[in-house]
């Protein structure tokens, strides 16, 4: 596949508008069912339709008459395409053959049809029925120690079909159930825990009518959560301003035209979105809070000395906080070079945000992996909540921390069971409702299991959706061991590369989507997710399944259950025939969150879990919400001291992108077009270096260990970010990240400060 590209000027347009939906036509066009699929996404984030399976950001009880992004868009026409990946197909192709292919030609050949495993001899995979799919699991799993299998789940998953996986592992024997939030989110999950007692952010869509202040660190919600803007611009029209820390100047948060407003597309104007854009170094995030907080306090300190009015909140730091005290002194004794010089920003902007946090009375902050994926992500959740906390922006109608989660149910998982923490599972509950004795012992999270595979101590991986095998850090590294495993399994909708990696038996095993209509024993199911401000909703598909050999991840889930467990109280043929039986259990064990299920699944705009936090009920420790004191404003403590010349790395997803689905080559928010092998680099870096645009260059990573990690066939192209930082796309950048190179205490992968060096350069 050519690799050639260009680098056209910068993005002049807002996002949204006639861009959006020039791109939206085209992926109806390039999946062949341009008339039906714009049919189905009518239906799309609707009542009486699907929720989307890309992004999960909170549903509406009165959506717009079209209530999809683009990004949504584009995954649903993915989903409803109109090719096929038959039994005939992989007859045509080796799997040695497939790896060659690009991951985009690899998911563009179309919707995986019947059961296939791999067969050796022929090295391709051959159709077989599901009762001898599940029997030869079921015998290998059996054969191993429990802990020795890995269940994978990606955010695609429903709620049900979580639970029932969940449990079939915990009855299997293991707590290795590993998620895609140990690859994004777990420092959330991690730091909202200890700061305010709940794991998940306190704010629904109600809270944008009240807020009078946003801010956003490291989230691109122009290609993350495009719905959002919608929110965001009515904020902005009634003069709410929003405060942007980003590395990169990205469109979704510099200008918006909204697609459903004829007047906005008819007219050259847009909603102006952020108010002040800061470009911080990336990993900067917890320095440039500091410095915030810092005019916050040394404001507050001059009200009391002089008598005015006090800054803070005195009376909810001292009624609901502990360790104010403790981090004041310590932001007082920080001083503003080591601040500027840890965030690349100067102090005056660090003042302007603090000025307009100081003039709001409700504030919400906004983040995603930016500031999730480092080595300090968990500090820099903490620090979110620290700045929050100085003015009582928690507990309280338009304010609160707000994580936009990257995928549709990912958090959802986590609430029915899905984790590795068996001190999160309510595991003496299960053991009471299924009456079988749960695994007590600490499972794997991702980078543990990934581990476990080099190391050998893993024998299985199931992966219920997702990409493990590219998503990963150190592909080179894991890639050869992971072709040592006794078993994979896929349950999937289309081909990825962690289908062509695979162990010794190998089973790919292709499910209904989430788009399809789903009927058991002739009657249709429903099924449901949690989005990212915890409200659950209910979801039909409204599509014809792509063929008659498929089988809901229910109903694969159940009958590997079935064919593993010697024994089990659960009746896994009767709840893989009616989930609404698999609802009752959820809310037996869940009561608190889950009662009445089935009869508030439809509820409009979703029902809303509960969050302590929203009513200034602490789950911590102390009883209060927690300060933290910053252990260091150095984005990466551990690493060697770095050199001259030494970058950091930080990836990207392009606007053509969903996690490692790629939808096209090209990029049109940063001007890139045909290649995804790009470095972005600022011109003053690209000419330190002696390079020019277009160079050719490979970069190396800078890490502790001996082991040589190099990506070659990069191309420079001049960006506007901060100096010394350069940005490459995920996951082609992934084998710069060592396995080790994660957060603290989340073990979320540190992709967003990755230590670089070029090693290698040649002029075009």
């Amino acid at each position: 596949m050519s690799t050639a590209h260009k680098k056209s000027d910068a993005y002049q347009h807002a996002s949204g508008g006639w861009g959006s939906v020039k791109a939206v036509a085209g992926a109806l066009i390039q999946e062949q069912a341009p008339v039906e699929t714009s049919r189905v996404l009518m239906h799309q984030n609707k009542p009486d339709g699907f929720m989307c399976v890309s992004c999960s950001w909170a549903k509406p009880a009165h959506p717009h008459r079209f209530e999809f992004c683009e990004s949504g868009a584009k995954a649903t026409a993915w989903d409803t395409t109109s090719r096929r990946v038959d039994p005939k197909f992989f007859r045509q192709h080796t799997l040695a053959e497939l790896e060659q292919w690009h991951d985009q030609a690899l998911e563009n050949a179309g919707r995986l049809c019947a059961p296939m495993r791999w067969d050796a001899e022929l090295d391709q995979y051959v159709e077989v029925s599901w009762e001898h799919a599940f029997g030869e699991i079921g015998r290998e799993l059996q054969a191993m120690k429990p802990d020795e299998a890995v269940f994978y789940t990606s955010g695609r998953a429903s709620l049900e079909t979580a639970y029932m996986y969940q449990l079939f592992a915990r009855m299997y024997g293991t707590n290795n159930l590993p998620d895609s939030s140990n690859m994004c989110h777990e420092s959330t999950s991690v730091g909202l825990t200890e700061a305010i007692g709940v794991g998940v952010g306190t704010i629904t869509l109600d809270d944008f009518k009240h807020t009078d202040l946003m801010f956003f660190f490291g989230q691109n919600v122009g290609t993350n959560s495009p719905r959002m803007l919608h929110d965001l611009q009515e904020a902005r029209e009634r003069g709410v301003p929003i405060i942007t820390f980003n590395p990169i100047r990205e469109p979704g948060l510099v200008s918006f035209v909204n697609p459903q407003s004829p007047r906005q597309m008819l007219t050259p104007g847009a909603t102006q979105i952020s108010t002040q854009y800061h470009q911080l170094k990336a990993g900067g995030d917890s320095a440039a809070i500091v410095g915030i907080c810092k005019a916050v306090i040394e404001a507050d300190d001059h009200a009391q000395a002089t008598g005015a009015a006090r800054i803070l909140d005195v009376d909810f730091i001292a009624q609901h906080t502990q360790g104010f005290d403790d981090f004041a002194n310590y932001v007082r004794n920080t001083g503003w070079d080591e601040i500027e010089s840890r965030c690349a920003l100067p102090r005056v902007a660090l003042t302007a945000a603090a000025d307009e946090y100081m003039r709001a009375k409700a504030v919400i902050i906004h983040y995603g992996m930016g500031l999730t994926q480092h080595r300090m992500g968990v500090q820099n959740v903490r620090m979110i909540v620290n700045l929050l906390l100085l003015r009582g922006n928690i507990g309280k109608p338009g304010s609160g921390p707000s994580p936009i989660r990257g995928h549709s149910n990912v958090q959802g998982q986590r609430t029915v069971g899905v984790t590795e923490k068996p001190e999160l599972a309510p595991l003496d509950k299960l053991a009471d409702q299924y009456h079988f004795m749960p695994p007590r012992t600490q499972g794997m999270a991702t980078v543990d299991a990934c581990q476990g595979v080099i190391d050998g101590k893993v024998r299985a991986v199931f992966q219920l959706g997702g990409n493990l095998v590219r998503s990963v850090p150190d592909r080179y590294v894991i890639e050869p061991s992971w072709r040592k495993l006794r078993l994979t399994v896929n349950i999937a909708t289309k081909l990825n590369r962690s289908h062509l990696v695979h162990g010794e038996v190998s089973y790919l095993l292709p499910c209904l989507s989430r788009i399809e209509i789903d009927e058991r024993l002739g009657k249709p199911q429903a099924v449901s997710m949690e989005d990212s401000t915890g409200c659950m909703h209910g979801s039909h598909g409204v599509t014809q399944p792509a063929s008659d050999r498929l089988l809901s991840e229910q109903a694969i889930v159940a009958g590997i259950a079935k064919a593993t467990l010697e024994s089990s109280s659960v009746d896994w043929d009767a709840w893989s025939n009616d989930y609404a039986l698999v609802r009752d259990a959820i809310a037996e064990t869940y009561p608190d969150i889950f009662h009445d299920f089935n009869a508030r699944i439809w509820e409009p705009g979703g029902f809303h879990r509960p969050l302590p936090a929203r009513e200034r009920k602490w789950k911590t420790k102390s009883g209060k919400a927690e300060f933290l004191v910053p252990q260091t404003l150095d984005e990466d403590p551990d690493m060697p001291e770095r050199r001259p010349g030494d970058l950091r790395l930080f990836t990207l997803r392009s606007d053509s992108q969903f996690n490692t689905t790629i939808y096209t080559h090209d990029d049109r928010f940063r001007g890139v077009y045909g290649s995804r092998m790009v470095l972005l680099m600022n011109q003053q870096d690209i000419e330190r270096h002696g390079l020019a645009a277009d160079s050719e260059v490979s970069l190396e990573a800078v890490s502790p260990d001996s082991v040589k990690r190099q990506v070659d066939g990069f191309r420079i192209i001049p960006f506007d970010l901060p100096v010394g930082c350069v940005a490459g796309y995920y996951p082609e950048c992934n084998p710069l990240i060592p396995l080790s190179h994660h957060a603290k205490e989340s073990k979320v992968p540190a992709a967003k400060a990755v230590p670089v060096r070029i090693v290698a350069a040649q002029a075009a």
